[in-house]
């Protein structure tokens, strides 16, 4: 049974005791690729090392997590525009809009993240949205954008059947992670009644770790118990949800 991890900070400072070892569990429980979305420039060199350390399990995207749009949010942008033009990424992001922290550089966020959704076009590769508190609001944007050409996910996606439908609509994909799992997230009404072709598996680590870890440490591995939650939600086999999802995986971020 294979599986990608869609959305991890492996390179995070939270791994740096155990990284290796974290790495090495996930890979023997059949997690073939580990992606890993950009924060800010802060942290642009530590995931770039844990890259090339585990070279071909590790995968970097490149952009500005809406929650590091300040003052400087156009140095931000410059600097990941410079590293696009000296390497490719399989994705942009994180990205997207975030109303929940800080509404102080509201309109500077719609700027980074428009501009972002401009270089997933340029490039053609996925945008990774980030949507707390503005899952309307950044559907609204991608729908603006959308010709057909832009693809992407929705991030830790935890709205309504109707925004999940407008979501599929927009040809774009539904990131799940280990929120599937609380009790009262409602998170798996949602997914009951949605098909399988347009989502992927994420475990936003070392964030929103999955019952039976809520609050602690998220690893990689513990994907596995999302993927479960969701086989007994479609009641279906746990070998087939693996299969469907690592496909969709694959298949928007050209792995």
């Amino acid at each position: 049974m294979n599986l990608v991890d869609t959305h991890c900070h492996i390179y995070s400072s939270e791994f740096d005791a155990d990284r290796a070892d974290i790495i090495a569990k996930a890979e023997s429980e059949g997690i073939i690729k580990i992606l890993m979305p950009a924060i800010d420039i802060s942290t642009h060199v530590q995931m770039l090392q844990a890259e090339d350390q585990f070279a071909g399990r590790c995968l970097s995207m490149m952009g500005v997590h809406p929650c590091s749009v300040k003052k400087n949010y156009k140095d931000e942008l410059k600097v990941a525009e410079q590293y696009f033009e000296k390497r490719p990424f399989i994705g942009v992001g994180e990205t997207g809009l975030d109303f929940y922290w800080d509404i102080s550089f509201k309109e500077q966020q719609y700027e980074s993240f428009q501009r972002q959704i401009e270089l997933a076009l340029h490039y053609n590769i996925p945008v990774v949205i980030h949507s707390r508190n503005s899952m309307n609001e950044s559907i609204d944007v991608i729908s603006r954008y959308q010709k057909g050409d832009l693809k992407g996910v929705f991030h830790c996606f935890s709205g309504t059947v109707e925004q999940a439908k407008r979501i599929i609509d927009l040809n774009f994909f539904l990131g799940i992670g280990g929120v599937l799992t609380f009790k009262k997230s409602g998170l798996d009404a949602v997914m009951e009644q949605l098909d399988l072709k347009q989502v992927v598996l994420e475990t936003d680590a070392p964030y929103l770790a999955p019952v039976p870890f809520r609050g602690k440490r998220n690893e990689c591995s513990y994907i596995k118990f999302v993927a479960q939650k969701l086989a007994d939600i479609k009641k279906m086999p746990l070998e087939e949800i693996a299969s469907v999802t690592t496909a969709n995986a694959k298949r928007l971020f050209n792995l």
